[in-house]
């Protein structure tokens, strides 16, 4: 009998997942698997967690979805906490695993933690075998390899929109045959060390982690609302839930593909006509494909302080008072406040408001940028750390900006955003105006 293990990581969905239909087509037995990694809990300088409340809850969310997900189809799924590269190999000589199936890593210490998983899987005579399910684009697909990725992102848009087709998006197996499972039972928030966060009134959506919620989250946008036909016009909105697609959460996660995306604004596009929203949403995934694909080609550069590019990064400082400021919405600019105060209360931001926030932080604190990108890997529901840093090293002027450095006057976006202060009053109350 050929039994496989399928690890599940980001990609916490049965659709569109060719590595759960790799595995099922190649096996007798799988057995599904997520793997809480402990030093996900670790802290880092200046207290700050790898995850914070909001994106575990998120998280936990989406295992017990998916978990109901894969039990509907004969399976379920076995939760561990514990390192990956230590916990697999367990798993693999207690079921008699020939073969683990998992996502493909571009970041430097996923990486590094499948090189010493795989060692450890080769003393088994187990094999490892990846495939790609983050991207719009397969790496495969691509008019040039990873190395030879433009450092421009209109270079890259550009070619591939000319050269390279999305692949259709791929069904769920209808049945996943898998050994006895226990029930899924997955520790509580408290067990983590965090306390259940309030669901803020002011929060531009109640975000539900899960596939589930996902497809609801999808057909409300283009379907319910047609919000997607205005999305090019309101996307820099500040309230609401329906001034932007808030996809990320479960792209971040995988509850959702950016295939699935694409492919249902195709059929969008069918029925009600396409415009320049129904483009803008696609050239968004498109960035998102780009971070991810310089990622690759740059590693660990871009988790340094000057980046890839060679520029000097104009912010070095880390002084702890100006940046526990910032964190708490005590900087004195009102519209950076008012945004900090958001994303502490619901684990959110507008895509305006953070392009703002790192600004004000680079560019008037002088800070090391890289504390900005920390802090928001801890409090964003949606981090994605492709995604993060790319954006984080851009606005810093080390990253893949052709421009080199854009610096943004936060006192002209507050008033080009949020002209009567109404979002301010939200989050800030109305002393802000005094």
């Amino acid at each position: 009998m050929k039994r496989s293990i399928i690890w599940f990581k980001t990609d916490l969905r049965i659709t569109d997942n060719e590595t759960l239909v790799q595995a099922v087509s190649a096996s007798d037995e799988v057995l599904p698997v997520y793997i809480l990694d402990d030093r996900l809990l670790d802290d880092r300088p200046f207290g700050l967690r790898r995850i914070g409340a909001f994106r575990m809850k998120f998280l936990l969310e989406s295992l017990e979805d998916l978990d109901y997900s894969l039990r509907s189809r004969g399976s379920g799924l076995l939760f561990r906490i514990g390192r990956p590269e230590e916990v697999l190999p367990e798993l693999v000589k207690k079921y008699n695993v020939s073969k683990v199936f998992g996502k493909k890593e571009v970041a430097f210490e996923e990486k590094q933690l499948q090189v010493e998983l795989e060692k450890a899987l080769w003393k088994q005579q187990c094999v490892f075998e990846d495939y790609s399910t983050s991207t719009l684009y397969h790496a495969l697909d691509l008019p040039f390899g990873i190395r030879d990725i433009p450092d421009v992102f209109s270079t890259f848009r550009k070619k591939v929109e000319k050269e390279t087709a999305v692949r259709e998006a791929l069904s769920a197996p209808e049945r996943i045959i898998t050994p006895p499972l226990p029930k899924l039972i997955l520790p509580t928030l408290l067990e983590f060390g965090f306390q259940e966060p309030i669901q803020d009134s002011r929060a531009v959506l109640s975000f539900k982690g899960g596939e589930t919620a996902a497809m609801e989250r999808l057909n409300h946008y283009f379907f319910k609302s047609n919000a997607l036909s205005s999305y090019k016009e309101t996307r820099n909105g500040l309230f609401g839930a329906d001034y932007s697609s808030k996809f990320s959460p479960w792209l971040a996660h995988g509850c959702l593909s950016a295939r699935q995306i694409y492919m249902h604004v195709k059929r969008y596009e069918s029925e009600f006509g396409s415009n320049d929203s129904t483009y803008w949403l696609i050239f968004e995934l498109i960035w998102r494909d780009y971070f991810r694909f310089v990622m690759k080609k740059y590693g660990r550069k871009l988790f340094t302080l000057n980046g890839f590019n060679g520029q000097q990064a104009p912010g070095n400082s880390k002084d702890r008072q100006l940046f526990d400021r910032w964190m708490n919405g005590k900087t004195g600019d009102s519209f950076v406040d008012a945004n900090m105060l958001e994303l502490r209360h619901t684990g959110f931001m507008s895509n305006r408001g953070r392009q703002n926030v790192a600004s004000y932080l680079i560019d008037q604190l002088h800070l090391d940028w890289r504390l900005g990108a920390a802090y928001f890997e801890e409090q964003l529901i949606d981090y994605d750390v492709s995604s993060n840093w790319g954006n984080w090293a851009y606005l810093a002027g080390v990253g893949n900006d052709p421009r080199g450095k854009r610096i943004f006057n936060t006192e002209k976006q507050a008033t080009d955003y949020d002209s009567k202060g109404e979002y301010r009053d939200l989050w800030m109350g109305s002393n802000w105006r005094l």
